[in-house]
């Protein structure tokens, strides 16, 4: 009597057919690799997100930005600050905090970056305070008014103020080892601790530091520091960048914690805003150096001494060339 359950087979009488279990075409050796190399993206993304994370949680932040209009791309302000408080800086009688180096680093819309070195000494009208040099603004009213001052003066609104207190220039390049500086003199200058010889040298933290505060040995005061701290910008992306810190984990945490723990940033900037920074500056300073139009750089001031006087149509027109993408940068040396 039949009961529709077939006549047997591999399963044994009344049982169903079993399917053949079909071998993979793909060699064991290509499918155990296949599995590392997912292990290891896995492992990658993880300590990648770890390190992030951790590298977050250090960042200290502050209540910057202005209520500005936006402009078109993407702007971030860098200060590196003096707030006499580490041991990387030596006292010298100055009280507070102050900025000597400040830059803008403005992403057009299009694409194309610059890196803009924003002299100290520049003269500038501070809201409330009328004209000062530049980084007065600091002195008198911290981030939030350094931010507003430089709105005001070079048109473009800020998506992004980041802030590098001066220990933490020397932290950050001792843990990546080392960067290299090139001077064009012999030099020996004691308010900075700047010690070099003609030519280019890997240093170390303290060295770096001295470089770009370093500007009383220098004829043209500002405007040679202003070079100098491109320079070291340029150095420290081309370190940072290299083989020997991005394939090392343990470089990679040490300059992770120096550089997060030196930061301040506005509210909502975290660790990947930075390393967007970053990139955008390394091409930036692969394209060439750009300057501010100056108009006297030595103006006698009623209040501020001798500071840089610029005009304000140059002004203009050069910050609405950045805006748009059309400045074209001096090439780059080398």
């Amino acid at each position: 009597m039949h009961d529709g359950r077939g006549h047997g087979g591999p399963a044994g009488p009344g049982g169903p057919p079993r399917t053949r279990r079909r071998r993979s075409r793909i060699p064991r050796p290509m499918r155990l690799g296949a599995t590392l190399a997912v292990l290891l993206l896995v492992i990658v993304l993880g300590w990648g997100a770890g390190l992030t994370l951790w590298a977050n949680s250090r960042i200290e932040h502050v209540d910057a930005l202005s209520e500005a209009e936006n402009t078109p791309g993407t702007t971030y302000l860098i200060a590196g600050s003096d707030k006499r408080d580490g041991e990387a800086v030596s006292a010298d009688g100055t009280e507070g905090a102050r900025t000597d180096t400040i830059m803008l680093l403005h992403k057009a819309r299009g694409g194309k970056s610059y890196l803009i070195s924003l002299p100290r000494d520049t003269l500038v009208d501070i809201p409330g305070y009328g004209g000062y040099k530049l980084n007065a603004a600091y002195s008198f009213g911290g981030a939030p008014l350094l931010v507003e001052t430089v709105e005001e003066f070079t048109g473009l609104a800020i998506d992004h103020y980041v802030e590098i207190g001066f220990d933490g220039v020397s932290q950050v390049v001792d843990a990546v080892g080392h960067v290299n500086l090139c001077i064009d003199q012999d030099v020996d200058d004691e308010k900075s601790g700047l010690k070099m010889t003609e030519g280019c040298h890997d240093v170390g933290g303290e060295q770096a530091l001295a470089f770009v505060r370093a500007r009383y040995f220098d004829p043209t005061a500002d405007i040679g520091r202003q070079a100098r701290q491109q320079q070291f910008v340029s150095a420290l992306m081309d370190r940072a960048t290299s083989p020997a810190v991005l394939l090392n984990p343990i470089t990679q945490v040490r300059l992770a914690g120096a550089g997060s723990g030196a930061l301040t940033t506005s509210d909502g900037t975290g660790i990947v805003d930075v390393g967007r920074m970053a990139l955008a500056a390394r091409s930036a300073m692969g394209s060439g150096s750009l300057s501010i139009p100056i108009e006297d750089p030595e103006y006698q001031t009623n209040n501020s001494g001798v500071a840089i006087l610029t005009d304000d149509e140059d002004i203009k027109a050069f910050f609405e060339s950045v805006a748009d993408g059309t400045a074209e940068p001096e090439p780059a040396e080398g």
